[in-house]
């Protein structure tokens, strides 16, 4: 069973960076697609960015520039590097796999930006 653990979340001052961590286990890491959703209170989960199982990367307009997704196969994990926060970017930010039309999903991790 794939299991998904995202760390790195926590309190960043506006225009501060952060690094998001998502630890895969459970099955063949480089088989599967990967990405980065967040929700913020209210508001519907949106994709962040997404990195293919080859490597391939795909980041929304919001953070292009800002953020980048990266994978280490590894070491099982997938990043998201944040640079220049803004206090829009605060919400749950959760890891998912995807192989086969299969969704997997990570418990989520806060990222409050705020001074």
């Amino acid at each position: 069973q794939v299991q998904l653990v995202e760390s790195g979340g926590g309190l960043v001052q506006p225009g501060g960076s952060r690094r998001l961590s998502c630890a895969f286990s459970g099955s063949i890491f480089r088989f599967f697609n990967m990405g980065w959703y967040r929700q913020a209170p209210g508001k519907q989960r949106e994709l962040v960015a997404a990195i293919t199982a080859g490597g391939s990367t795909n980041h929304a307009d919001s953070v292009k520039g800002r953020f980048t997704i990266s994978r280490d196969y590894a070491k099982n994990t997938v990043y998201l590097q944040m640079n220049s926060l803004k206090p829009e970017d605060t919400a749950v930010y959760y890891c998912k796999a995807n192989v086969l039309q299969q969704d997997y999903w990570g418990q989520g991790t806060q990222v409050t930006v705020s001074s």
